[in-house]
């Protein structure tokens, strides 16, 4: 089969590999759409996500869509979201159901666990999604990041009405603009200095947007928000969401910072008194986002605004890395389709 390896960094390269060999209770799936996510780009840029190092060559990808070719209960052909976190399902923190938190997980495209940017791969049965009718393989490799979003939303715990900003408008914090909103958020200030991303926050439902950080104050006439999400890849990010909240705020941290460390003043989040929370990865809430998205409380097609086939996947990267050409997510069709 073919496959997009990682060789080093920016260096992506599509080749033929052996098929995947599906292990006892896994099923083999034909890939039908990979998302290309900020942390496949720390691993192409910087060639590791902290301590996590990209062994060469690697297979990325965990956003994705597939159809069952063999094994399992499911029919061949069905269309199923893929959970990319295979928990263990025995340690303290699984039996507790914080399956993000597994120390042992397995997790697709994560280092040493290949990932589905190639045209087959395997899992186990208990991590496919099923989708809907009126589903594409498209929109089945996007609800990883809704998961994301949902996830903390729910670390967030919004009172209604509470009002919101969120830093950085990549496609993770343009879902959890949307999310926000649905949980009850009143006035959301949507922030990032490209302004195309800043269009499309408005037009997916940001009261205000603004270039920096600065604007969430000029937003709330110097108050701050209640809570900020902080979605960005820089090591500046936490510490203009600290700036941005309230006193006594929120802060939940989603992004993960370039270089692997951020710092913050100490004395401003001790004298604000901010609450801070880590987002990782998400627990079960696959259900809640086909929820979601099949009663059109978000939207996510805005969100993919380019294609390429698997031969393409490195110039998807590459579009992607340097924000050319008004990208918000490149998707890759290994199989040449959605």
């Amino acid at each position: 089969m073919r496959a997009a390896r990682l060789h080093g960094i920016r260096d992506l390269r599509v080749e033929d590999v052996p098929d995947p060999v599906p292990a006892p209770g896994e099923v083999l799936l034909a890939v039908k759409a990979v998302g290309v996510c900020g942390s496949d780009l720390h691993h192409y840029l910087e060639g590791s996500i902290g301590a996590i190092h990209s062994p060469e060559p690697f297979v990325l990808g965990h956003e994705f869509a597939a159809t069952v070719l063999e094994g399992g209960s499911l029919p061949p052909g069905t269309l199923v979201a893929v959970d990319p976190n295979r928990s263990c399902g025995a340690c303290e923190w699984c039996r507790d159901g914080h399956t993000n938190l597994c120390p042992d997980v397995r997790f697709a495209g994560v280092p040493p666990f290949p990932g589905a940017l190639a045209e087959f791969t395997s899992a186990r049965f208990d991590q496919l999604v099923p989708l809907p009718d009126g589903f594409d393989a498209e929109t089945g490799a996007l609800l990883e990041p809704l998961g994301v979003a949902i996830h903390a939303l729910d670390l967030a715990r919004l009172r209604p009405m509470a009002s919101v900003a969120v830093l950085g408008l990549g496609p993770i914090g343009l879902l959890l603009l949307q999310v926000a909103r649905e949980c009850g958020a009143g006035r959301i200030v949507a922030v990032d200095p490209l302004a195309y991303r800043r269009a499309l926050a408005a037009e997916l439902g940001a009261d205000a947007v603004a270039a920096t950080a600065a604007g969430v104050s000029e937003a709330t006439a110097g108050r701050g928000v209640d809570v900020v999400l902080e979605a960005t890849n820089s090591p500046d990010g936490p510490q203009h969401a600290a700036e941005a909240v309230r006193v006594g705020g929120l802060v939940v941290l989603v992004g993960i910072p370039t270089g692997n460390r951020f710092t913050l003043d100490a004395a401003l989040v001790r004298r604000k008194g901010v609450t801070i929370k880590m987002s990782r990865r998400m627990r079960h809430v696959y259900p809640r986002a086909i929820a979601m998205v099949a009663a059109g409380r978000v939207r996510l097609a805005p969100l993919a605004t380019h294609r390429f086939a698997l031969d393409g996947a490195p110039a998807a990267f590459e579009l992607q890395a340097e924000y050319r050409d008004g990208v918000v997510k490149s998707v890759v069709l290994p199989s040449g389709d959605g």
